[in-house]
């Protein structure tokens, strides 16, 4: 198969896998797609020690590191803030009303000497805290690399461009990406509202197109509510290049989902995912839990703005994640997980190259579906 997209990072199909998982990205792109690894919650010398991994695995074939480079967030006027003046600014009613949610849903304490680690709380996306982690991936050999939340800046292009490595950037929005193309990003994923994580309110039917029309000649990935060969074909069928795809390899053999989350996802339909700013400040897309329920209830002081909702809940998603496994527990009721509405059909436990390859037959059968309702005569 080729497309702009598999010409420009050099793959044999247009099937591009988000995941934070270090062993889905390496068996994607051994697959003949290109794995690429969410790197917003490693430290660097995580990052160092999971692509070193990668390429050993992968020998020489095309992956990419996606990293959370937003336009704003609390204190990006001074370039960010450190850790000590984050944790300043976190308010007593949140402190109180998280305090109050553990209690209520019986979540115990973490046992002394136990810390909550890096997780969703050590998310950090200012320039000061990224330049590290930026370091690391230009040491390293992606073939790929991604910006989201916001247009690539313009020191991220220089330094990827400068190695030769294209800049993919995640829109929403037109006008979005638009403004990524202007800034000179290399490819657009234009994301639908179906998809998991941080997403905007446009179908991916409607955005695709539209994306496609408006950054001309910039090879544009859809996004958002796709997992199988024929919503592939769809997109493709909308003007795309390839597919960018990250909730359906999450209920792989190899993905790092703990089996709690694993169980949620294989029970769950379409409807029961939510957009919510409980995690991360910005709306994101997740499974609808009591902690979505919670954080939306008008009663509650609601979520607080990027990067601080993550500084606030960190220790308490850490308190609820060690005990979640116990069905019926407050834990489990309250775990949720980032996931897109195609969370309805990940109703089975497959290896990640038997997605891909199952993906790939699928398309061309939808392909020669399609090429059938040509009249020939």
């Amino acid at each position: 198969m080729r497309t702009r997209a598999t010409e420009l990072v050099g793959i044999d199909v247009p099937i591009f896998a988000f995941s934070h998982c270090r062993d889905v990205v390496a068996a994607v792109t051994n697959a003949g797609g290109c794995g690429v690894l969410g790197a917003v919650a490693h430290s660097p010398e995580q990052l160092d020690v999971d692509l070193r991994w990668i390429e050993d695995q992968v020998k020489g074939k095309p992956y990419g590191v996606d990293l959370l480079v937003p336009e704003r967030f609390v204190g990006y006027e001074e370039g960010g803030l450190d850790a000590d003046s984050l944790a300043g600014l976190l308010p007593a009613e949140h402190e109180a009303f998280l305090d109050d949610l553990l209690t209520r849903f019986d979540v115990p304490p973490l046992p002394d000497g136990v810390t909550s680690g890096r997780g969703i709380g050590g998310m950090r996306v200012d320039p000061k805290s990224m330049a590290p982690l930026l370091d690391v991936c230009f040491d390293h050999r992606p073939r790929l690399v991604a910006s989201a939340l916001g247009p690539p800046p313009a020191h991220f292009l220089e330094r990827a461009h400068a190695a030769d490595i294209p800049v993919a950037a995640l829109a929403g929005t037109v006008a979005h990406a638009r403004r990524h193309a202007e800034a000179g990003a290399d490819m657009i994923v234009a994301q639908g509202t179906e998809a998991g994580g941080h997403t905007g309110q446009i179908a991916t039917m409607v955005l695709v197109p539209d994306v496609v029309d408006a950054v001309g000649e910039v090879p544009v990935l859809a996004a958002g509510g796709i997992g199988n060969g024929r919503q592939l074909a769809a997109g493709m069928a909308l003007g795309a290049d390839g597919a960018w795809c990250g909730s359906v390899w999450l209920t792989t053999e190899e993905a790092e989902v703990p089996p709690f989350i694993k169980d949620k996802f294989l029970a769950a339909g379409a409807g029961d995912t939510v957009r919510s700013r409980s995690m991360t400040g910005k709306p994101a897309r997740m499974l609808r839990t009591a902690w979505t329920d919670e954080w939306e209830d008008p009663a509650g002081p609601g979520p607080l703005p990027m990067p601080i909702q993550p500084l606030l809940i960190g220790p308490a998603m850490a308190r609820i994640g060690r005990v979640a496994a116990a069905p019926g527990s407050g834990a489990n009721q309250l775990v949720t997980y980032f996931v897109g509405q195609v969370v309805g059909s990940m109703n089975t436990v497959r290896p990640t190259r038997r997605v891909v390859l199952e993906m790939v037959d699928e398309f061309i059968d939808a392909v020669q579906r399609l090429e059938g309702f040509l009249r020939t005569d």
